[in-house]
Formats: structure tokens, C-alpha cells, sequence
């Protein structure tokens, strides 16, 4: 594409195939005034998912499972509108298809290791807790006046 800032990182080496993605333009609502009549500045960026050689076979089998709700026969398609001009537009869009997929893509995290409380930090909660009720509890007006 000319004058595109790709290449767009996914993560790590990895990154968008210039070669698999699919722009389709359309005529955007929203500003531009009588220019949005007449130019193509919406733009939609289809990505095949299911037959993608780009991305490793972990990240592919992850990305397809997590997305399963957004894709279309293993089609990714992602649209923007927001901006007058196609060229921020496709912008916009690459990048949020990398962030999709980078995010998709992502290794499950770490399971969270179950540790105990140390007894005396128990304690000493407690020990505050009753302190606190005792203060308020000697704040009830009852014997003032």
C-alpha cells in the first residue's frame, strides 16, 4: 500500500500480512459535510483467520477460539469510519485489527498460586477491628448530658 505506516506489529516478529488482508471502501455517514457524498472513506479490513500461514499455530488456535463470537467463516472483519480521510481511516483499522489479534492471540495468564494469610497479620486485624468498635462504641451519646 502506498504510503501505509505498516508494517503492523501483532506482537513479538509477528505481524499483519500485507499479502492476506482484504480492504473494501464505502461511502461513511457522519462528518465531511457534501464531501461524504461523493468519497469512499469508510473502510472495512476483512482477514481470513481460519487460513492464515502468518501466525504461529498456538496464537492461531487461541485467536479463533477467543474470537469465535466476531468471526464470519473464519473471517475477522474490522470497520472505521471515524475520520474524514480513507487514508486514517485504513489507518485505524490495521490497528485495531493487530490489537485484536495481539489480544486474542495473547498466552492464557499464569494460574494465581493460593497463599495463606500469616497468622499474626490476622491477629492483628482483628485486634485493630475490636479496637475500632470499642472507640465507636464509647461514642454513643448515651451517658453525655
Amino acid at each position: 500500500m502506498d504510503g501505509m505506516s505498516g508494517p503492523y506489529v501483532i506482537r513479538g516478529f509477528v505481524s499483519l500480512p500485507e499479502a492476506e488482508l482484504m480492504w473494501r471502501f464505502s461511502r461513511s455517514s457522519g462528518p465531511g459535510g457534501q464531501h461524504v457524498n461523493t468519497s469512499d472513506s469508510r473502510v472495512e479490513l476483512s482477514f481470513d483467520l481460519a487460513k492464515t500461514e502468518a501466525l504461529p499455530e498456538v496464537w492461531k488456535a487461541r485467536a479463533l477460539e477467543r474470537l469465535a463470537g466476531k468471526l464470519v467463516d473464519g473471517v475477522l472483519t474490522v470497520r472505521a469510519s471515524e475520520h474524514r480521510s480513507q487514508w486514517r481511516n485504513r489507518e485505524t483499522a490495521a490497528v485495531r485489527l493487530a490489537a485484536l489479534l495481539a489480544e486474542a492471540s495473547a498466552p492464557p495468564p499464569k494460574p494465581r498460586r493460593a497463599t495463606r494469610i500469616p497468622r499474626g497479620i490476622n491477629e492483628r486485624r482483628l485486634r485493630e477491628k475490636k479496637q475500632r468498635s470499642d472507640t465507636k462504641r464509647g461514642r454513643s451519646g448515651r451517658d453525655w448530658g
